[in-house]
């Protein structure tokens, strides 16, 4: 591949290079989450920032762990895996939010990622249809065990991904109506659990590189709750999942070692 950044050693992208993140990484799609979620990490300190793409890295019970922001969507996330991976990263936490799909799925619940539909371009481009978008036993049970003992109300299934947020939103509106709607009917009777917009991406670029990646969301709402007349409470604080996600990181430490 060309070097984009005249020999500078740098990603072209994230700006880092390599011994500037740890092994574990957090990954949140706002680049203004990062500091907050680096506030957790002993000694943590910014290591780059250009575009979306926000970077601290500090540590957890002695070992280096770092925090990047992806911006929205598969590509970038996908970019900001890559970039990470090259500089010695292998183990990925997706930290966002999502919307509920399944009824029992309530605003301010924690959903944790098994799998994810491919609804979405990026995963296309590393690999055929047919293979399926699964996160990483390890993180997925460190992740599950995490809101078990913080006492979150946590859900462990698939979730969809898509690129459009719009078109999951007012779908009526699109031209391709048909195909949103009845795509959407079928995720619903097939027990998917919420709609976000990064796992799909994100778990098939980490089976491509023989890396480790795994997806907790905070459910900000439920419109399929909304539309059956039910309770909907709307929360946006997404410590509750980061919450979840330091505690996993440090199970998986212990894990590891």
């Amino acid at each position: 591949m060309t070097d984009y950044t005249d020999g500078t050693g740098l990603e072209y992208h994230l700006h880092i290079r390599k011994g500037d993140t740890g092994r574990y990484v957090i990954l949140p799609g706002d680049p203004k989450r990062v500091p907050l979620i680096a506030e957790r990490l002993d000694d943590a300190r910014l290591v780059a920032d250009n575009r979306e793409f926000v970077t601290y890295t500090g540590t957890l019970d002695g070992v280096r762990v770092s925090v990047t922001s992806t911006g929205i969507g598969g590509p970038s996330a996908s970019i900001a895996m890559e970039e990470l991976y090259k500089c010695g990263s292998d183990t990925f936490i997706r930290v966002g939010t999502c919307g509920g799909i399944a009824l029992p799925v309530i605003g301010g619940d924690v959903v944790i990622a098994t799998g994810a539909v491919r609804m979405e371009g990026t995963s296309r481009e590393y690999a055929p249809i047919e293979f399926p978008a699964v996160s990483d036993y390890f993180i997925t049970s460190a992740l599950y065990e995490a809101a078990l003992s913080l006492k979150k109300n946590a859900h462990l299934g698939v979730v969809q991904c898509k690129d459009s947020f719009y078109g999951q939103h007012d779908p009526d509106e699109m031209p391709v109506s048909y195909e949103l709607l009845n795509k959407w009917e079928a995720w619903k009777r097939l027990g998917v659990l919420a709609s976000e917009m990064e796992s799909a991406a994100l778990f098939t670029v980490a089976a491509r590189l023989g890396a480790r990646a795994g997806s907790v969301f905070l459910v900000v709402a439920n419109q399929e709750r909304e539309k059956a007349g039910l309770d909907n409470p709307i929360v946006h604080d997404t410590g509750v999942a980061i919450d979840v996600a330091i505690e996993a990181i440090r199970k998986l430490i212990r894990r590891d070692n």
